[in-house]
């Protein structure tokens, strides 16, 4: 492994991606921060936006201005990495992209579900980057496009009955996914104002939502996919309705899971077991890079019934992008996101 230390600069350090993107840099063996950009908060300090970053005497800068990096992470919101990529190429020797700029493949894809894409020669070049799925495509990529924080708990929870040829990608899968007001962002509308989102199991995307598209893309195949906003700030459980063509017993399925999940490090298999907690939670997993993954068998309906559990904010975002820049630079994987979360705690 790597015991090189590199510079890293975080672009939208302000906002609530950016913000754990620092918090998690700060931490880290391999990494020392260089710079962290913002038009609002341009010469004010980390603390000042993100308080849990008051030891951070570092301020944020124009984003107009960069430095010279070897890591350059980018939490800028959609349409501003596609725009500036030469600029962000130019300056850092490998660019970790948390938007959805570059995470299909296809500029046709972009037409369908965004507004275009301004950049469509580069979409092959980069990587799509959760560990579990791309581990080995990941390693010396100098080009990695973090995964949606909807996709992500939605992959990580089908990924081994397609790994395993449970499913072919013929089934009826049907996807249910519930997050927390963090997914909205530090700049979030009306709906996202606590006196909107408290106490509500509201949805916000029935049909349609864009990260159908990478789940489609990832695991080749269609799914039927419905969002909520629920009353967390951080966390996102995915309930995934799957009817398979031969059903399996549940030796088989554990097997599955088992065999894709067995070594990965960031990946806890909890499928009705003893204690409070039998299946996974947003809330066990709140602050840590570690998906929770189970499942279980409706034999009347021949139904299988996956649940997965991130926190959005770490899994589903600055967590796996520090997850892949550790394995692209050849850093131990685990490194800087050991945190294994709290207990008891309050409401992600």
């Amino acid at each position: 492994m790597s015991t090189d230390i590199y510079t890293a600069s975080v672009i939208g350090g302000s906002g609530f991606t950016g913000g754990e993107l620092l918090r998690l840099l700060a931490g880290h063996p391999g990494f020392t921060i260089q710079q962290a950009t913002s038009h609002k908060f341009t010469n004010k300090s980390f603390g000042f936006v993100h308080p849990n970053l008051r030891n951070i005497d570092l301020r944020f800068s124009d984003p107009e201005t960069l430095d010279p990096v070897d890591v350059l992470f980018v939490g800028a919101p959609h349409g501003v990495s596609m725009d500036r990529i030469d600029a962000f190429r130019d300056v850092a020797e490998t660019v970790v992209d948390l938007s959805a700029d570059f995470r299909l493949r296809e500029a046709a894809q972009y037409d369908e579900w965004y507004d275009g894409h301004t950049r469509p020669e580069l979409l092959e070049e980069s990587v799509y980057a959760l560990p579990e799925l791309n581990r080995d495509r990941i390693a010396d990529a100098d080009f990695l496009a973090c995964g949606g924080c909807n996709s992500t708990v939605t992959i990580m929870g089908l990924l081994p009955l397609f790994e395993t040829s449970i499913l072919d990608g013929d089934e009826q899968i049907v996807v249910d996914v519930k997050v927390g007001s963090s997914e909205g962002g530090a700049e979030g509308g009306s709906a996202s104002h606590h006196a909107e989102r408290s106490g509500i199991v509201r949805p916000y995307a029935p049909t349609g939502h864009r990260h159908e598209a990478e789940i489609e893309q990832e695991l080749g195949t269609t799914v039927s996919f419905t969002a909520h906003a629920v009353d967390m700030i951080r966390g996102a459980a995915a309930t995934c309705h799957v009817y398979p063509d031969s059903f399996p017993e549940k030796p088989d399925l554990w097997k599955a899971y088992r065999s894709v999940y067995g070594d990965e490090p960031f990946v806890r298999l909890i499928a009705g077991g003893g204690g409070v907690y039998r299946y996974p939670e947003p809330k066990v997993v709140a602050g840590t890079n570690y998906a929770e993954v189970g499942f279980e068998l409706d034999e009347r309906n021949e139904r299988i019934v996956v649940f997965s559990a991130i926190d959005n904010m770490m899994k589903g975002s600055a967590g796996q992008a520090v997850h892949a820049a550790n394995i692209a630079l050849g850093l131990e994987e685990t490194a800087g996101l050991e945190f294994p979360g709290l207990h008891p705690v309050g409401a992600p």
